[in-house]
């Protein structure tokens, strides 16, 4: 059945990650993608290893359900080319930096006379104005300056490296994916499109959430092992016998509890409820000793029938097996185009209804 974005068409002049996965995300939806691709400059996620076939694992993943249309932007009647194809097109996504599609000729001046309704969506590092409108960036720099990283990872290490790119797809795809929604409803109301710049700087600094309302508004400054969720509780991760971890979230009263009585530390509940900096390090030293006596197995064969907030740190091959994720169908097959069939992650919204 077509998705529930089927009626939207779209124009995907971006490469490597925030737009590629906002245009995915649309794609998986049922909107029209249709990609704008340079035929003289290498995509780097195309050629990025391991390679399945002809085109790397992350490229045929990020550029599923969508057409490619070769076109060099610089030559001569390609400006005019994309300015046909606006007309028919809802919603235009580009990721250069601020003015090189008005160099081109296809900025959004000039593309909303051709099509008042268009949305269009620009994405960056730092936004469309500010003193670093024009300065590169990758998602390291991003989560830095927003101050995510100062309050991330350990005391004695410092922000770790993490292992997914947060700015760029919690902050520039899902932002970029929200920003056009929000923008078709209004043009439902308005019949006139816009403009929607954003920064995945801006929007790292938006996921502070509240570790920034704690600063900003209560002047509590945040740093690593600091707070109740960021490794300064017993909320944390914990090493087993055969070098695996186990996540402990158990904060409630009655999963602590449970958690206690699990690890034979009856004496530590009142510890588990305490603010009291002392009591938590002396909880998590206890959680640590017990938790290194067995295996993950066994300690997920123990909790696997109590209702704790405690579940093992799994790979991402081991997450694709893992029950749960199997039920909510988050490992599709998706066809290679040669009759093959090559496996991705899902689509991670569920609707009860596909077809509109």
């Amino acid at each position: 059945m077509p998705g529930p974005l089927s009626h939207l068409k779209v124009l995907d002049f971006s490469t490597l990650l925030p737009g590629p996965y906002a245009t995915m995300l649309l794609a998986d939806m049922g909107a029209e993608v249709l990609r704008i691709e340079a035929p003289d400059r290498v995509d780097l996620t195309k050629v990025m290893p391991p390679l399945d076939g002809k085109f790397s694992t992350a490229f045929s993943y990020l550029t599923r359900g969508k057409d490619t249309l070769q076109l060099n932007l610089k030559q001569e009647g390609a400006a005019d080319k994309v300015k046909a194809l606006v007309q028919d097109y809802d919603i235009v996504i580009e990721q250069f930096r601020p003015g090189v599609m008005d160099r081109l000729g296809i900025g959004y001046d000039t593309l909303k006379v051709i099509n008042p309704r268009l949305i269009y969506c620009a994405i960056t590092g730092y936004g469309q104005t500010g003193p670093y409108r024009d300065r590169a960036g990758h998602d390291i720099n991003y989560l830095s300056i927003a101050g995510v990283s100062s309050h991330c990872g350990r005391e004695d290490s410092g922000p770790p490296p993490m292992g997914i790119q947060i700015a760029d797809v919690a902050g520039g795809s899902h932002h970029a994916v929200m920003g056009i929604l929000a923008a078709v409803i209004q043009r439902q109301h308005t019949g006139e499109g816009q403009f929607v710049d954003i920064s995945m700087t801006d929007a790292a600094f938006a996921l502070n959430g509240m570790a920034g309302a704690a600063c900003l508004a209560g002047g509590q400054e945040q740093a690593p092992e600091s707070t109740l969720l960021n490794g300064g509780s017993f909320y944390d991760y914990y090493q087993t016998s055969d070098g695996r971890w186990l996540s402990v979230g158990s904060l409630e009263p009655q999963f602590s509890a449970r958690l206690c009585d699990t690890l034979g530390l009856p004496d530590m509940k009142s510890y588990a409820l305490s603010q009291n900096p002392e009591h938590q390090h002396q909880l998590k030293t206890a959680l640590q000793a017990a938790i290194g006596q067995k295996t993950l197995q066994e300690w997920q064969d123990i909790f696997a029938d109590k209702d704790a907030c405690v579940e093992p740190v799994l790979t991402i091959a081991e997450a694709a097996e893992h029950p749960q994720l199997k039920a909510r169908e988050m490992v599709i097959e998706v066809d290679r185009g040669d009759g093959t069939c090559q496996r991705q992650i899902g689509h991670p919204i569920k609707f009860g209804k596909m077809g509109v």
